[in-house]
């Protein structure tokens, strides 16, 4: 019986929630798995059951499941703990593969770690009254530089994009490992697979959300106008798709909203900024017209860097 390890690092638990969602194929699953170590649903302490130990440890296992980016020396040092804990390492959610939503607080103009402890530590309500915690403080880890995803620091063998995943390929991807086979995971585009009409016009304005886009409630989504062609920032040109799962449409547009850009970049798009002005001018859009460029194309893969210096496990 494979034993399996999970964690979580700088994210919100909606890929730890996403995978008690399985339903019933987890039931199937569980007879066939062993889980030595997730905090989502047992405590385990990393120093023992006193704090007794001399360095932090997570139990040995087959696979290693882990959610969420590296912001401070604490998710460093369980993510290394667990790359040598464990034989494969999957990386489940967008924070994990491409660093998610919290990588934009590294984007210039936005202040850095340094912005961030100083609103977490000094300004947000809680602690504006001078009387939470400070950075310094030795029970307080130190926070790194930037938000980093998982691939920047070990090897991963396995990533699971998603904001969370979609149970799905959470599913496929442990099946895959319990099989012994490649998992068979979304490579696509959303605009691939997004049954949106396409009629190859518009009026090349940009439209922001507070817009209702032009759709038929009771039609479905393929009488409805391509999102990019009526001018709102969908993001389905250069984003994975896989967020309905094997058969449904894509979350956002089945939502009539424009795709976020939640499963991070298609893997083979190595420009996705220039990939996407493209499919802009296709769509009659002037791309120097968006507002906030790098916080748009960048909002769930802005902690991913191209280089990477892999550490020997």
């Amino acid at each position: 019986m494979p034993a399996i390890a999970e964690e979580w690092l700088n994210s919100c638990a909606g890929c730890e929630i996403a995978l008690l969602d399985l339903g019933e194929p987890l039931l199937d699953l569980l007879p066939q798995l062993e889980f030595v170590h997730i905090p989502v649903l047992a405590d385990n302490k990393y120093f023992g059951p006193l704090g007794r130990r001399k360095r932090l440890s997570i139990p040995r296992a087959v696979v290693g499941i882990v959610s969420g980016g590296v912001r401070n020396s604490e998710h460093l040092e369980v993510l290394r703990e667990m790359r040598r804990q464990v034989d494969v390492l999957v990386a489940l959610g967008t924070c994990a593969v491409t660093g998610g939503l919290p990588g934009l607080a590294d984007l210039p103009g936005q202040g850095g770690a340094e912005g961030v402890r100083d609103f977490v530590f000094r300004q947000s309500p809680s602690t504006v009254s001078g009387s939470g915690p400070q950075a310094g403080n030795e029970y307080v880890p130190d926070m790194l530089p930037r938000c980093t995803c998982l691939a920047e620091h070990v090897k991963v063998d396995l990533a699971v994009p998603g904001c969370p995943p979609h149970p799905d390929w959470i599913a496929e991807a442990v099946l895959s490992l319990l099989e012994g086979r490649p998992a068979v995971l979304p490579d696509r585009s959303v605009c691939s697979i997004c049954p949106t009409r396409r009629t190859g016009s518009g009026d090349g304005r940009i439209r922001r959300m507070l817009e209702q886009p032009v759709y038929d409630p009771d039609k479905p989504l393929s009488e409805m106008q391509c999102l990019l062609e009526q001018g709102f920032l969908c993001l389905g040109p250069v984003t994975l798709a896989g967020c309905g799962g094997r058969t449904g449409a894509p979350r956002c547009i089945a939502g009539r909203t424009p795709c976020r850009g939640c499963q991070g970049p298609v893997p083979h798009m190595a420009m996705p900024f220039a990939d996407y002005m493209g499919a802009l001018a296709a769509a009659g859009i002037d791309g120097t017209a968006m507002i906030d460029k790098p916080g748009c194309l960048s909002r769930f893969n802005a902690a991913h860097r191209l280089l990477q210096n892999l550490e020997v496990r």
